[in-house]
């Protein structure tokens, strides 16, 4: 069975990962490398390997994890849509299982706010993994007078995890945030869609989802 580790020894995908990140880099988006993917697809994996779901699951998840962005190499508009599309060959020619084939792809194709769905339990996974990586370092732009507030929010977060309680069916994401740098509504300004998807992803999961700032309980 084709593994987290098969894809990341592939050539290809190593470099559309890397060549997607120096696109987005260009354009002034925040951070998408390696240090991304990987953190996602461990995220990912361990969320439904905690939930009690099968073992080819996590790994499937894991596998996700590492692909979804991949299609930010095509463009970053619809680059769920167009990763999808990138990692069909990739993961038919490894010799994946077409039903394996097509939750990593729906998975990868359902993971951004703008029409992404939880469609199974993998994209579920991979929604909150891929929501939950909100931290200073992702921010590319060094000089703090002209950052936008994609760029503030960014890098006002000092910590962020996400937890989950198996015993109580919770998935719980707790950032830190600066709030001298960006007040908690700014955080909500554009990240609310993105937390009401992560709602949807683990009440899929027949999790519910809680959301902590600085200590406190907003969702």
């Amino acid at each position: 069975m084709i593994t987290l580790e098969d894809v990341r020894t592939s050539p290809v995908v190593e470099s559309f990962i890397r060549k997607g990140n120096q696109f987005l880099g260009a354009m002034g988006f925040t951070e998408h490398s390696q240090r991304h993917v990987n953190l996602v697809s461990d995220i990912a994996r361990s969320i439904i390997e905690k939930l009690g779901y099968p073992q080819r699951e996590t790994e499937l998840a894991a596998i996700a994890g590492y692909l979804h962005d991949i299609g930010n190499v095509v463009n970053r508009n619809d680059h769920g849509i167009s990763g999808a599309m990138i990692v069909y060959p990739i993961l038919m020619g490894m010799g994946m299982p077409p039903d394996e084939v097509a939750v990593v792809l729906s998975a990868i194709a359902n993971h951004e706010e703008q029409y992404g769905q939880p469609v199974n339990n993998v994209a579920a996974a991979l929604i909150v993994a891929d929501k939950s990586d909100v931290h200073r370092s992702r921010v590319r732009n060094t000089d703090f007078a002209t950052f936008d507030i994609h760029d503030r929010v960014n890098y006002a977060v000092e910590s962020s995890s996400v937890w989950v309680d198996t015993e109580k069916r919770t998935i719980t994401m707790d950032l830190t945030i600066d709030i001298n740098i960006c007040p908690v509504m700014e955080y909500f300004e554009i990240f609310l869609t993105r937390m009401m998807l992560c709602r949807r992803a683990a009440a899929f999961l027949e999790c519910d989802f809680a959301l902590i700032i600085n200590q406190s309980k907003l969702l």
